[in-house]
């Protein structure tokens, strides 16, 4: 940009040489002659940022594969041993089809290696294309409070076309939650507080959409069992697990 002021300087300074006699002609070049040159430096100052956007646009596409996340496990749901050589976490929405999907492929693994394998679910619906994700993440939220998550989890992608307030109070009464203090808790600030800050975690590592998953704190890009077996295989390695024949 320094190389058109220069030219444009010149351009308009060639107005001004010899030969220009009108001093009215002369102040109106000088006029004109500002004028663009504050236009340009609103043009340099919107181009340096449009240089400066990729980086951040890139940061924002999700997860860095290459970097291990720390993923604080909070008071999220889990299944398997606490102090597992591996941890999967997923973050899921109960109305995305290929959350549904996923989940037997996270069982077999956790099926390979069933002593050093913990699950840990993070809510993350997707609000703007699932209407019922949030009420069904609430849902599961308000069941483990009773010590039911998984038992309401399996249910919701079980019936994941069937997410209405009548079918989330009729898998309720299925798993034997108490109605009342579910119906309170589905409501509650503290239920929707503990959806949310599954939420802002995953916003805050990139997470875009579901399911995203991570192992040992390392994206998962290939949903596969060699997939999973690939990011765990530090732990492997290290004969820190023992799978069944994995």
């Amino acid at each position: 940009m320094i190389t058109s002021r220069i030219i444009v300087a010149w351009i308009l300074g060639a107005a001004l040489l010899p030969g220009c006699r009108n001093d009215e002609a002369l102040d109106e070049v000088r006029r004109q002659q500002s004028q663009i040159l504050a236009k340009l430096a609103v043009l340099e100052e919107k181009i340096d940022k449009a240089a400066a956007r990729p980086a951040t646009q890139a940061a924002q596409r999700g997860p860095d594969p290459a970097r291990a996340y720390a993923l604080p496990l909070g008071k999220s749901p889990t299944k398997g041993p606490e102090n597992g050589a591996i941890t999967i976490v997923e973050f899921s929405d109960y109305q995305c089809p290929y959350c549904a999907k996923s989940e037997p492929l996270i069982a077999s693994f956790l099926e390979a290696y069933p002593q050093d394998t913990r699950i840990v679910f993070k809510h993350f619906p997707l609000t703007s294309i699932h209407p019922q994700a949030m009420p069904a993440a609430l849902a599961a939220a308000a069941a483990q409070k009773q010590g039911k998550f998984w038992e309401m989890h399996q249910l919701l992608f079980a019936n994941q076309r069937s997410l209405g307030a009548a079918e989330l109070t009729e898998n309720a009464r299925k798993i034997g939650l108490d109605m009342a203090r579910f119906e309170a808790d589905m409501k509650s600030p503290e239920v929707s507080a503990a959806v949310q800050e599954d939420v802002k975690l995953a916003q805050s590592v990139g997470v875009r959409g579901t399911p995203t998953i991570f192992v040992n704190g390392k994206l998962l890009q290939t949903r596969t069992l060699d997939g999973f077996k690939e990011l765990a295989g530090p732990a492997l390695q290290k004969g820190d697990a023992t799978g069944k024949g994995g």
